[in-house]
C-alpha cells in the first residue's frame, strides 16, 4: 500500500507498505546482487545503517547457487539473514546488457550463460518461478530494456511484447502465490514502464499498464 504524506510541486515524500516492512520514500536500494552486499557488509550492519530495502538480481542467483537451492533453505530472507522488504529484478536488464549472448523472441529469451556458455531460457514464466523461488518481498515484471537509441518501430514493437509478457506474468504470480509451496504468498508484482526516449510510446505504455492495477510500477531504463 503507498501512502502520500506530503508533497511539493512534483516532489512527494511517501510510505510504502510492503509484507517485510515499510519503506519510507524516496529511498535507496542497496544492491545486493547474488545475495551479498561487496564488502562484507552483514544484514546486522545493513540494520545500523538504516537500509529499508535491498536489491537482488533473479539472473545471477538463478545462476548460483541456483534459485532451487535458496528455496531449500527457505527463501532469500533466511538465506541473506535479512528480514526486511527485498526486491528481486526480472532478468529483463540482462536481455539487454547480454546483447551478443541472447536471442530474443516472443515466448521469451534464449540465454548462453556468461559464465560457462550453456544454453539458458527465460520467458515471463520462468522470470515469475524463480522469483516465486527466492520468495523476494517484491517482483518485478520480466520485460525488454532496449538500447539507446533505438528505431522508432523496434521500440514500439517491444513494448507491446513488454505488455503481453506483464500479462503473462499476473497470470503466473497469481498461480505461484495461490499455491501451498510458495515461500512468500504475498509476494507482490511490479509492472515495468518501456518506450525508450519516445515520449509518446512511454505515455500510452504508462496508461495501459495502469489499467492492470498493479502493486506497484518502475519507470524501466
Amino acid at each position: 500500500m503507498y501512502k502520500l504524506i506530503k508533497q511539493e510541486g512534483q516532489a512527494r515524500r511517501a510510505e510504502f507498505v510492503t509484507p517485510h516492512g515499510t519503506i519510507q520514500t524516496p529511498a535507496f536500494m542497496n544492491v545486493a546482487t547474488c545475495g551479498a552486499i561487496k564488502g562484507a557488509v552483514s544484514a546486522l550492519d545493513l540494520k545500523k545503517i538504516k537500509c529499508q530495502v535491498q536489491l537482488c538480481n533473479t539472473y545471477h542467483l538463478h545462476l548460483r547457487p541456483g534459485d532451487e537451492k535458496v528455496k531449500q533453505l527457505g527463501g532469500l530472507h533466511a538465506f541473506t539473514r535479512w528480514d526486511g522488504p527485498i526486491l528481486t529484478d526480472s532478468g529483463g536488464f540482462q536481455v539487454f546488457s547480454l546483447a551478443k549472448l541472447r536471442n530474443i523472441k516472443e515466448e521469451g529469451v534464449f540465454f548462453n550463460s556468461h559464465i560457462d556458455g550453456r544454453k539458458i531460457f527465460m520467458g515471463p514464466e520462468e522470470s515469475m518461478n524463480i522469483q516465486s523461488n527466492l520468495g523476494s518481498t517484491i517482483a518485478m515484471a520480466f520485460d525488454e530494456c532496449v538500447e539507446n537509441p533505438s528505431p522508432y518501430e523496434y521500440t514500439r514493437d517491444s513494448v507491446a511484447r513488454t505488455t503481453r509478457w506483464l500479462k503473462r506474468c499476473i497470470k503466473r504470480m497469481d498461480e505461484l502465490n495461490n499455491s501451498e509451496s510458495a515461500i512468500n504468498p504475498r509476494q507482490m508484482l511490479f509492472g515495468i514502464n518501456q518506450g525508450g526516449t519516445y515520449r509518446d510510446l512511454r505515455t500510452d505504455h504508462m496508461k495501459e499498464i495502469a489499467e492492470l492495477d498493479l502493486d506497484g510500477y518502475a519507470i524501466g531504463g
